[in-house]
């Protein structure tokens, strides 16, 4: 492998300095955090109501908040500091790859609840399966860090060149491992989606419930559209990376390796966009948060300034 680093350089003095990796991640930060802690807030506030589909999105958000904590350590390093003790490094690089693949199951999870709640409504069976989401959310945080654990626990054994977050994660060169990674944490949770959407649309059409005012087929539709693009937009470069990195082995070129760096850094941005999936699929999680009435509240303000000045006589 490489010993070089996997981002362009902006200072060779300390030989990762990059100043658009220090905004992507300030603005991860800054931005995701705020969402995703009012987020936090909306849902325990309405936890008496809690529904499934909450429970889902509720570790969803506390995943995102656990991913969005270690960036200010990236942006330290990437600032130019080099001072990081690799323990650290690697620490981070698991919490933040196993926040990560929580957030696939767990978008997943909220994909497939919708649909057995709105395909079949009066299951019992369903319903009675529905219920059990804090126990398949427990499952998920260990299924991710469990794991992650031995992948890092084998990566500091065998890899003796490191350089923080400018190396490569093990599985990325081992095809054996990076087959598995890609097969669970993205295959088949994008199997399901596409299989659940497809399901929620054939229900919307269908269904007798569906076409009356008791679910709103719109609704439904921006919930799937969305999801998917979310989906498909924050994880498929950094897993099509995973592959062609495979292919290299450990003669990997430099451009692979900065295009794994930005790949990761669009799998953060997922952080941001998981409240839109809040927005779409919780109605009153969208009620509480109504765009309409602050765009009418603009346009309200920016008629009144005009009406002002046309009624301001000449000079």
């Amino acid at each position: 492998m490489s010993n070089n680093s996997a981002i362009p350089n902006d200072n060779d003095s300390t030989g990762h300095t990059n100043i658009f990796f220090v905004c992507m991640y300030s603005f991860i930060s800054v931005v995701g955090l705020i969402f995703n802690l009012l987020a936090l807030v909306f849902f325990f506030h309405h936890i008496k109501s809690r529904s499934q589909t909450i429970v889902y999105m509720t570790n969803l958000a506390i995943a995102d908040v656990l991913l969005i904590l270690t960036l200010p350590v990236r942006i330290y390093y990437y600032l130019g500091f080099d001072d990081l003790p690799q323990w650290l490094c690697e620490v981070l690089g698991l919490v933040l790859k196993a926040n990560m693949y929580g957030s696939i199951f767990l978008l997943t999870c909220i994909c497939f609840d919708r649909c057995m709640a709105v395909t079949f409504p009066m299951s019992s069976r369903v319903q009675g399966g529905r219920k059990k989401a804090p126990l398949v959310c427990l499952g998920i945080w260990m299924l991710t860090f469990g794991a992650s654990v031995p992948i890092y626990l084998s990566k500091r054994l065998q890899v003796t060149h490191v350089d923080c977050f400018d190396s490569l994660p093990v599985y990325a060169t081992r095809p054996a491992v990076v087959l598995i990674t890609l097969f669970v944490g993205f295959g088949i949770p994008l199997i399901i989606m596409l299989i659940c959407s497809w399901g929620l649309a054939r229900a919307v059409r269908r269904s007798t419930v569906a076409q009356t005012d008791l679910v709103d087929g719109r609704k439904i539709q921006r919930m799937i559209t969305t999801s998917l693009l979310i989906f498909i937009f924050s994880f498929l470069p950094y897993h099509a990376i995973l592959v062609l990195l495979s292919l290299y082995g450990e003669d990997i070129p430099y451009p692979m390796e900065a295009a794994y760096s930005y790949s990761l850094m669009v799998a953060c941005f997922n952080t941001v966009l998981d409240p839109v999936v809040y927005y779409f699929t919780t109605d009153t999680f969208r009620m509480s948060v109504d765009m309409g009435a602050l765009w009418r509240m603009f346009l309200l303000n920016s008629q009144s300034s005009e009406t002002q000045r046309s009624r301001m006589p000449n000079s």
